[in-house]
């Protein structure tokens, strides 16, 4: 019997034509993307690669945090929206750079994973961080189709030719 996970925990979103991994979790808090990279680190032979945001109108105090984390356990970091909901996008992204300057600001999240992906070497693994298995980004107060796994899929198929 094949072992069933759990849609947007780790959850495998495909491979690239050179071998190199992309999967999509949850982890929205420092704890959790500490834990993600750890948990996904013993599997990586090149660099890992993580694409994360934080939520608007959420613990402000938690996004510097979420840089260092990710800062302390990747080697590559695209910082991107993630359900600004009505706060000032710009503003949450400023908040976790702060932390990890060095990480690239991608604020449209499709792009953000397009470039997570053309990034990756062979023995890369990149890592789509924060929303998981949601649907939907929420901007404003209107919710718009959204999803990391599907995401990961065209951008894979978009640089390999279809072979998602």
């Amino acid at each position: 019997p094949k072992l069933q996970t759990v849609r947007g925990r780790m959850e495998h979103a495909g491979t690239r034509a050179n071998g190199a991994s992309v999967f999509v979790d949850y982890a929205h808090t420092p704890d959790a993307l500490a834990t993600a990279c750890r948990a996904l680190r013993p599997h990586v032979l090149g660099r890992l690669i993580v694409v994360f945001g934080a939520g608007g109108d959420r613990d402000p105090g938690k996004r510097q945090l979420m840089g260092e984390a990710v800062k302390r356990n990747a080697d590559v970091a695209f910082v991107t929206d993630d359900n600004p909901r009505t706060e000032d996008p710009e503003l949450v992204r400023r908040a976790i750079l702060a932390a990890i300057p060095e990480a690239t600001e991608v604020a449209d999240r499709a792009e953000a994973i397009l470039r997570g992906v053309d990034a990756l070497g062979p023995g890369d693994v990149l890592l789509i961080a924060g929303k998981g298995h949601e649907t939907g980004q929420t901007v404003g107060d209107t919710v718009y189709p959204f999803d990391d796994v599907e995401q990961a899929s065209v951008a894979i198929a978009a640089l390999d030719g279809g072979l998602a």
